[in-house]
């Protein structure tokens, strides 16, 4: 099963590195890696519905949710009840190469139900990574206060430095 952190990974698989977009996914073989690391299979067409999972779920996370994507990966997906000694547990069906990408947007729905507004993309517009605020208040506004937000306070206090009047 896909956790927040594999979540966060997917999420952040499109950094801006050097100024630049880049997609860590565009080589099948790392994507196929990533896959089987997750329990899931590296054929071509589980790489496919991964990188559709993860532009459908990126986008959510800044916006509207894209339901017709979303209802493409999960059509005909069914989670069926088991009752044994250990209690009740759900089994999910679905097409095997499609099971990991439904997975992912499983994990992105139960962050959002548990931990509702936490998941969000990175106060800083130049970047495009996503944060999983754990903090107490929920005021997390940056990916990483090591980047961008000292980044942002940086630049911030430069502009107010540049308008404060001369002595």
């Amino acid at each position: 099963m896909i956790d927040e952190r594999a979540l966060l990974e997917v999420l952040n698989s499109t950094p801006v590195v050097d100024g630049r977009p880049r997609d860590e996914w565009a080589d099948d073989a790392v994507l196929r890696r990533w896959a089987e690391e997750h329990g899931g299979s590296g054929d071509a067409a589980a790489v496919d519905w991964l990188r559709a999972a993860r532009d459908v779920l990126q986008a959510a996370t800044y916006g509207p949710v894209p339901e017709a994507g979303l209802r493409r990966i999960l059509a005909g997906v069914r989670r069926t009840p088991e009752v044994g000694a250990s209690g009740l547990r759900w089994r999910l069906d679905a097409p095997p190469e499609r099971m990991l990408a439904v997975e992912l947007v499983l994990a992105w729905f139960d962050v959002r139900e548990h931990r509702p507004g936490r998941l969000r993309p990175c106060g800083n517009e130049e970047c495009r990574l996503f944060l999983l605020d754990r903090s107490r208040a929920n005021t997390a506004r940056w990916c990483s206060m090591k980047t961008c937000g000292n980044r942002l306070k940086a630049r911030r206090h430069q502009e107010r430095a540049r308008q404060a009047p001369a002595p």
